[in-house]
Parts: C-alpha cells; sequence; structure tokens
C-alpha cells in the first residue's frame, strides 16, 4: 500500500544544537534560511522544556543521542524566527510534548505560527516519555495520552468550527470562546509520533494527518505500521493518500567519513518505495560543526530536487 502522492521529500531535523552551533544558538535562524534557498521541504524542530538525570529510562531504541546539558530551544518559539527569514520551507515540531501546554495555548500558539508565516505549519505532538518534565500538579505524567487526544480534538474545534466554539472532553472542556486568529489553513495537519501499533494507526485515522515512526526498525516493522495505517483508516472511512509518512533517514557516509549523497539519496528512494513520504535528516547525528551546516544543506536540497 502506498501513502500519499508524489516523490519522497526531504525534512531536516535541527537538533544537536550544541555541535551545530557551538555557543551561539541564533544561528538556527542562518540555517533554516539557507534550508529555504535550498529547497529543503521542512525544517523540525524538536522539544524538550528541560532534561532530567535519567535518559536511561529512553523507552527507544537506540538510546538517547544527547547528555542531559545539551540545549533545547522552544521549537514554537523558535519556529517564529525562523517564520520571518523564510518564505517557502515548511515549519514542523518534531515532536511537541502536547500534554505539557494547555489546550487553549497550543491551539492559540500554533494558529499564530501558521498566521505569521502564511500557512506553512506542520504540528508533530506526542505525549512524552520522560516524568521528570511533568512538573506541574495540574498535568501528571500518568494520563497524559489521553490528554493529547483531547487536545487536538479541542484545537480542532478552536481552528476550524466557526465560533463561538464550544467542546467538552474528559480532560478539557469550554463554551462559547472566540481564539483568534485561526490558522490560515483550513487544517493544520497533525501528525503523531508513536510505534507502529493499530493503536496508533487508529489515533492518526481519527485524528491525524501523518505518522512520526518513534523507535521503528527495522523496514519490515515500518511497512507493518503503514499497513496499520491503511486498515484504521478504512474503518473509519478515511483514504490512506491522505495520511503521511516522515521517517528518518540514515546518512551515508563514504570511506573518508564524508557524506555521500548518492547512497544517501537512494536509501531516500528505497524507504520511498515502502510508503514513506518524507524522510527526516537529523543535523546534529552526524555533521562535525558549524562550518557544516550550510553547504550540507545546500548539497541535500540539490540531491532531492524539491
Amino acid at each position: 500500500m502506498t501513502v500519499g502522492d508524489g516523490p519522497v521529500q526531504v525534512s531536516v531535523t535541527i537538533s544537536g544544537l550544541s555541535r551545530l552551533f557551538g555557543a551561539d544558538l541564533a544561528r538556527v535562524v542562518d540555517a533554516a534560511r539557507v534550508a529555504d534557498a535550498a529547497g529543503i521541504h521542512q525544517i523540525v524542530l524538536p522539544d524538550h522544556l528541560a532534561i532530567g538525570t535519567r535518559t536511561d529510562r529512553y523507552p527507544f531504541a537506540p538510546t538517547f543521542p544527547y547528555p542531559p546539558e545539551e540545549p533545547w530551544l522552544e521549537p514554537i518559539a523558535t519556529l517564529s524566527a525562523v517564520a520571518a527569514v523564510t518564505s517557502r520551507v515548511r515549519l514542523g515540531t518534531g515532536v511537541l510534548v502536547g500534554p505539557l501546554r494547555g489546550a487553549l495555548l497550543l491551539a492559540k500558539s500554533i494558529a499564530t505560527l501558521d498566521v505569521l508565516s502564511h500557512g506553512r505549519v506542520d504540528l508533530g505532538i506526542g505525549s512524552g516519555w520522560q516524568r521528570e518534565e511533568f512538573t506541574e500538579p495540574g498535568a501528571p505524567f500518568v494520563g497524559r495520552t489521553a490528554r493529547m487526544d483531547d487536545q487536538v480534538r479541542a484545537c480542532r474545534a478552536l481552528w476550524e468550527q466557526e465560533p463561538p466554539v464550544s467542546f467538552t472532553s474528559d480532560t478539557v472542556s469550554f463554551a462559547d470562546l472566540w481564539c483568534e486568529p485561526r490558522p490560515v489553513q483550513a487544517r493544520v495537519p497533525v501528525w503523531f509520533g508513536g510505534d507502529a501499533s493499530l493503536r496508533t494507526a487508529r489515533r492518526i485515522a481519527t485524528l491525524g494527518d501523518g505518522w512520526l515512526p518513534v523507535g521503528v526498525t527495522p523496514d519490515e516493522v515500518l511497512v507493518e505500521g503503514i499497513g496499520n495505517l491503511s486498515a484504521a483508516c478504512g474503518e473509519v472511512g478515511r483514504d490512506p493518500a491522505c495520511i503521511g509518512v516522515r521517517a528518518g533517514l540514515p546518512v551515508a557516509l563514504d570511506a573518508d567519513g564524508r557524506v555521500d549523497l548518492d547512497a544517501t539519496r537512494a536509501r531516500a528512494d528505497e524507504l520511498g518505495e515502502l510508503g514513506v513520504t518524507t524522510v527526516s535528516v537529523a543535523l546534529g547525528r552526524f555533521l562535525a560543526g558549524p562550518a557544516d551546516v550550510a553547504p550540507f544543506l545546500t548539497d541535500l536540497g540539490a540531491a532531492f530536487g524539491d
């Protein structure tokens, strides 16, 4: 089964900031400007409000890739700065820990970013894995996934229904609200992080627009997850071609340790044949330092010919 149409697109996740930018984290905006000019399809910012000492509890393979002292820019604020210096690249989160934010705050923040970027937002959302981040008594670690689902439903209501908007669920309810401005996009794409299970697929088919596979290897498991998406879409009467899949792309290196873009592109095409619609390159995993960022983004855009 094929999810989505057209050639595989390339997304860049800007993580590993200390390696990429040293002490000057504002250079992330310069990198975004280069990516925009290079034809990169999407820029993605990950999310952690804080990191505790127990990164060994990271539940996905491989181990958590960064030490606790690694800096993490708040993604919505950072993407607002990126929106000001770009015109075409899409602005994604990957993934935003939704339950750490209230539904109204998330609805307002994403709508504002969508307005300022003229409709370029992709909301990647997840329920989080790190208990230490959940410090607010009203937003505990237990029950976070149910709150995330209700949060997305509430945001959809505020974004898409004619005001005044009312919404009722087990974890968030309100009556007769205006939350203006609403997004430019008629439907803000919401991508859920998760495993390859049918439960994840049903959440996406019901509430979302895309899957962000987390800890999903090898290819057989990825294919299983895409098959579950197709089945879940059938259950609710949705066309599976409307659902995107953004999977991590390992960057191939040559014998001298340099990036082999031809081999990397070939692997992207293989993932596309499996049903992946967008491949994601995590810059902080392999670039050596600030001087490598702009040349790599330029070469990557040329290799994918967006």
